[in-house]
């Protein structure tokens, strides 16, 4: 079957097929994370904990997903919008989560980082690869097979969020994890907006990658005394996303499945 694009699917998206994706990632995830052994709140002691509780599980589930994605014939609808929105100015959000991102690194104590703590934490790039293509790649295709752009935005960015909640089970406190499941829908929020402005997925794998790479970064040993700042630019961004996502959303006509034909 082919989309209005042109571009040939092989499996006709459905919300289900979106939804067992998103699942499956998550389980896969969390299954090696378990395997391994390293608890969540003990990644930033050593490049082996951080590689072993968590890049390892990036790699397996990067390669999962790239298969499951070329089986499926998503990749074009995964990563690429057939328009972008027509109100560019919501781009601000993100680009104030970008100017956070690198005040976590003008903050990070590198004195602190060894050969292999830095070279795990650069296999964290994968997470943007890996929770973009899940997410707002694939989960975003099969829902827009039945639902209006609204509940794209808003599911996709939830379940973003709460993915987060396995962290509860792998060490860290149940406070910190609701903390970190409200903030990533908000996250969530401000790369679905990079999505939308850009018409592409592939720059909010590049931001998302490097957000948890500086994030990471920047608690491992002393941090600088402008972390702080950091914080409320991540605050802000998120607040200006909930405002500008509707602009973005308005006018949105990317639905897949009930538009494509048999070839």
């Amino acid at each position: 079957m082919t989309s209005p694009s042109g571009y040939r699917l092989r499996v006709q998206p459905r919300i289900w097929i979106g939804i067992a994706i998103y699942i499956a990632y998550v389980a896969v995830v969390f299954g090696v994370q378990l395997i391994t052994g390293v608890p969540y709140d003990e990644l930033g002691e050593s490049g082996e904990n951080l590689f072993l509780g968590a890049g390892l599980s990036l790699i397996v589930g990067a390669i999962l997903l790239a298969i499951t994605t070329t089986l499926l014939g998503w990749w074009r609808p995964a990563l690429f919008d057939r328009h972008r929105s027509g109100h560019k100015w919501p781009i601000v959000a993100p680009a104030i989560m970008a100017v956070a991102l690198l005040v976590n690194l003008g903050a990070t104590d590198w004195g602190s980082f060894d050969g292999a703590f830095l070279a795990a934490s650069i296999v964290l790039l994968l997470v943007g690869f890996t929770e973009e293509l899940t997410t707002r790649g694939l989960l975003l295709v099969g829902l827009r097979s039945r639902l209006s752009e609204v509940w794209v935005w808003f599911l996709t960015s939830a379940l973003f969020g709460l993915m987060h909640l396995v962290n509860a089970f792998s060490g860290q406190d149940l406070a910190s994890t609701v903390r970190q499941v409200a903030f990533a829908f908000g996250a969530g929020t401000i790369f679905y907006i990079l999505r939308r402005v850009t018409g592409s997925l592939v720059w909010a794998m590049v931001l998302h990658g490097f957000w948890d790479f500086s994030t990471f970064a920047v608690t491992h040993g002393t941090p600088g005394p402008l972390a702080a700042l950091a914080g409320v630019l991540e605050i802000a961004a998120i607040v200006l996303a909930l405002i500008a996502v509707a602009f973005v959303i308005r006018g949105a006509d990317e639905r897949t499945a009930h538009r494509a034909t048999t070839s």
